[in-house]
Formats: C-alpha cells, structure tokens, sequence
C-alpha cells in the first residue's frame, strides 16, 4: 500500500530539464517531442513501482515528461483480451516507440504492428514463446529485457520441498491466459517430479478468482502453494498474501509477495527492470533498429524470507534458507 501523497508523487511528471532530441525513426511524425506508448497488462495504481522505475530512468536520460518527451498510457485493467486492440489504438496515435511487460503484452503488440518499435520492458523466455527467434539479434520490431521464468518458478518448487521436506504435493496458482505457463509449467513439472513431489495447478484469471482457487487448494489438504509472476498476480501481492496467510498456506512468490506479507519471495527486481527499459527507448529515439539491439537478460534477483509470516503459520524455516536471503523481515 502506498500513500495519496507517494501516489501522486510516483506518478507526477518531473521538474522540467533542457534537453533536445534528433527526430524518432519510428512512426512518430516530426516537429515535435516524440511520444512513447506504455501499454499496460493491469492498471496504473497495480504497477505504481515499475512506473515510478521506468520514470526515474527517463529522468536519468534528461527526459522529462512534457518538456521534450510525451507518453500515452494505455491499461488492460487485467482483461488481456483487450491487449490487441490498445496496441491498435497507439499505434494510430503515432507514437515512436510502445513500451510494454509480461508476455500477453508484448505478444499483442507483436502481432499487431510489425513497423513500430517495440520495447519489452521485462518478459520470460523470448524464444520459447515466439516473439523473437534470437536474443543476440531479436530481428523484426522487439528488443527488451528477459528473464528464464520456467527456471525460475521451478527453482520456487525447490525452495518449498527445502523448507518443507515432507510435502508430497505442491499447488500452483496462475493465468491460464498467459501464453508463458505452457513452458513455465513444464519446468515446475519436472522439478517436482526429480524431488518426488507432485504439481496440482489452480487457474486464476481475475481476482474474483483467487479466492475459489485458494479454497479449493486449501480444501484439498495442501499445505504450500507457489504464485506466479503473471502481471495480475504481481499487481495484488498483498491480496495473495493475505489469503494465504488466511489460509494457513506456506507459500513463496515474487519478491513484492513476500514484502506484502507472503512467506517467501524469489525473482526479479521488477522495478529495477522497469528503470532500465529507457535505455532501449533512448537508443531507437536516436536512430537505431530494434532489429539490432541484442535482448538483454535480467541479472539483479532477489530471495527475500518474511518470518512474521513463517511463524504465523508455526514454521521454524532451515539455517540454510535463512542463509540465502538477501532480505529477512522480522
């Protein structure tokens, strides 16, 4: 939760700095400060952080919002089926560059522009999912920032077993409308399967959803279940966290998960991912060719341990879970 004030303050525009632009080679029409396009897979008061790192490293650039750069915003509210069609609408707004996240986001725009620059602030595996065919030189409109989601969730069903050996079976909680589970899936699968345990998926494309799907899991007699990374799901942490812990429920999730009160967090410092998206956009302002900017793999993550929330649920975690944190909150 954030404050009216740091609301207002994270998504003001800056002071205004001098600073000029040589013309945008995207679709941007001239005689005038280029305007980026920001598509959104949630909502503005949902992605308050990221916004607040993609501005300070505009800032960081010398683009101010107003003086020299303009944005449009679009928001999906959670409805990925609307993606397409706000990809459309910027892209008849002319802007020089769309910026986007998450799979479902950056998947619309590449399907529906094949001439506007896109950039894909943080997704999971680009080349799993189709939307480049090689990371050193993406080709076509899209470069941006990646991260091996399958990996990293499977590494999550590791963490679980390690706090919990016992557990037999592991529930997972994510987006059936997110094109990244298929390969994500997979992975969890396999690591579940070389440690003994067992996968049971629970669906959950909405937050009127995450309620049901908790209580069946918890229903069922499982005692760990593991939150994807999908952008609804990193938007209402808090809310995941609450439930569980409602629910008596070990689980483990992005990092902003466990800082909202869920037991564990492991991933990617989404923010910082978000404050390094401009560079991509300052470098096709000035001329270059997404085709030709090599994607760049996320290298900052961070396991964070919430042990309020393990001993609400009675758990006494291992030294050597307690040794890797990067962050403990007592």
């Amino acid at each position: 939760m954030i404050g009216r004030r740091d609301f207002i303050a994270l998504l003001g525009s800056a002071a205004a700095a001098s600073f000029s632009l040589p013309r945008a080679t995207g679709a941007q029409q001239s005689g005038g400060p280029p305007t980026i396009g920001f598509l959104g897979a949630i909502s503005a008061i949902g992605f308050a952080k990221q916004l607040a790192g993609f501005r300070q490293g505009l800032r960081d650039l010398g683009y101010t919002e107003g003086p020299n750069l303009m944005m449009e915003y679009r928001w999906a509210e959670g409805d990925y089926a609307r993606l397409p069609a706000l990809v459309t609408e910027l892209v008849r707004f002319n802007v020089a560059v769309i910026v986007t996240h998450g799979m479902p986001g950056t998947l619309a725009a590449k399907r529906t522009t094949t001439t506007t620059p896109i950039v894909a602030a943080i997704i999971g595996d680009p080349i799993a999912t189709g939307v480049v065919s090689s990371i050193a030189r993406p080709g076509g409109n899209i470069t941006g920032q990646s991260f091996f989601n399958p990996e990293l969730r499977a590494k999550r069903i590791e963490f679980l077993k390690e706090m919990e050996p016992g557990l037999a079976e592991v529930a997972i909680l994510f987006n059936p409308d997110s094109p990244a589970m298929v390969p994500e899936r997979q992975a969890m699968e396999a690591m579940a399967g070389s440690l003994g345990a067992r996968l049971r998926r629970h669906p959950a494309s909405s937050v009127g959803e995450f309620e049901p799907a908790l209580d069946k899991i918890a229903e069922a007699g499982l005692r760990a279940v593991e939150i994807g990374d999908d952008a609804l799901m990193n938007a209402y942490g808090g809310m995941l966290a609450e439930l569980t812990a409602k629910r008596r429920l070990a689980s483990i999730g992005p990092t902003e998960f466990a800082r909202a009160g869920g037991l564990i967090g492991y991933g990617v410092d989404f923010p910082a991912a978000f404050r390094r998206a401009p560079v991509f956009v300052d470098k096709i302002l000035r001329g270059a060719n997404p085709a030709d900017l090599p994607f760049e793999r996320a290298t900052r993550f961070e396991f964070v341990v919430n042990l309020r929330a393990a001993k609400a649920l009675g758990l006494d975690l291992p030294a050597a879970t307690l040794l890797r944190a990067d962050e403990v909150i007592e």
